[in-house]
């Protein structure tokens, strides 16, 4: 009686492995894989912030290299796809001192928009794709401006890379 209890559970372990096996799950890299290589253009930026650019579009490649089935390329001739955008940098004062009015908290915020172009056929992969995210910092805790857009714009650079991926 054990021996066959053991035999019908293994047996009902079996076909449901079979069941969820053959449900057509595939998988696959999420990102479009008629494209092999990518030129990463400088990103441009709208602020008076300068030299954080330089960061983003840095970012951005080591994320491709890193999560991506992509290349990064430096010749535009033979490249598959062409990635460029923008960025714009703000800041704001989350908390004030009560008594000096002096900001405890503050906010920064990177908006990033990209576009992807397959150089292949001339389709817009994404046409004015928008980032918008944002890092917090207080002086008090020793935190600086410099701290705070690093952060935030890692985290660009990992929502950029995540735009790139084909949709469900």
């Amino acid at each position: 009686m054990k021996k066959t209890l053991t035999s019908i559970v293994i047996t009902l372990i079996a076909s449901s492995v079979v069941v969820v096996g053959g449900c057509g799950y595939e998988n696959n890299w999420p990102y479009p894989q008629q494209i092999q290589t990518v030129y990463v253009e400088m990103f441009d930026t709208t602020s008076f912030r300068r030299g954080h650019e330089f960061t983003l579009t840095n970012a951005i490649c080591k994320r491709l290299e890193a999560q991506s089935p992509y290349k990064i390329v430096s010749d535009r001739n033979v490249a598959d796809s062409v990635l460029s955008g923008k960025m714009g940098i703000g800041q704001s004062v989350l908390a004030t001192d009560y008594y000096s009015a002096r900001p405890i908290e503050k906010e920064t915020l990177v908006n990033v928009t990209v576009t992807w172009k397959n150089l292949k056929t001339g389709e817009l992969m994404i046409e004015e794709g928008q980032v918008n995210v944002s890092s917090s910092y207080s002086n008090w805790l020793g935190q600086t401006f410099d701290y705070s857009i690093d952060q935030a714009v890692n985290k660009a650079a990992v929502q950029v890379v995540e735009l790139m991926e084909t949709p469900w």
